[in-house]
């Protein structure tokens, strides 16, 4: 199957409020997850793209829903990430607004892609996130990002961890940026979303 539309994709905007967001209609998928899970490096790895979503040491960089077109009516949309991000309250206050408000009110989003460090994986915040999802029967897959920290077997013991814990409407796989790793499995589950033809 060609990976093109992936290796397509061109940055669009950066968007502060919904109002400025793209026409709804066609198919999103949205990346989350906490500040310094590896959301922007899963997101150049997936594309084949070194520098397609900004990556940084400061967590937190991503403050604007970040809108890249893979071709006229497929999108991947780089939420703001939660948590450890050093803004004042209320800054974080309207990111949170922000997402939350993408979520509810989204009509094209497909599918949800959601980051967790393998080493700290189902924060609270996570776990919130992922019963709204359900509620709304949203699909999602949880990246365990940094698989590459764990030895095989700590990180097969971490994966089915998580398995035991995610609702009906959740899967989840290993992944490493670094390793590659999980990237073909990730892929093949965004060609669903995006429903790519073989």
């Amino acid at each position: 199957m060609s990976r093109s539309p992936y290796q397509q994709a061109e940055f669009e905007k950066s968007v502060a409020s919904l109002d400025g967001l793209p026409d709804d209609e066609g198919y999103e998928v949205a990346f989350a997850g906490r500040s310094n899970a590896g959301k922007s490096t899963s997101i150049n790895v997936i594309c084949g793209q070194n520098s397609l979503a900004r990556t940084s040491g400061t967590p937190g960089r991503t403050q604007m829903i970040n809108v890249f077109e893979l071709d006229f009516e497929r999108r991947i949309m780089d939420l703001p990430g939660y948590g450890f991000a050093k803004a004042p309250k209320k800054v974080q206050q309207q990111w949170h607004d922000l997402v939350d408000g993408y979520l509810q009110q989204r009509k094209c989003l497909k599918g949800l892609v959601l980051l967790m460090d393998i080493r700290r994986p189902l924060q609270e915040i996570d776990n919130v996130l992922l019963e709204w999802t359900e509620h709304c029967k949203i699909p999602v897959l949880v990246l365990l990002s940094k698989a590459d920290k764990f030895k095989f077997g700590a990180a097969k013991n971490a994966l089915l961890q998580v398995q035991k814990n995610l609702p009906g409407n959740a899967q989840v796989i290993l992944f490493s940026g670094l390793k590659k790793q999980g990237v073909e499995d990730a892929q093949d589950i965004l060609d669903q979303w995006f429903e790519v033809e073989e």
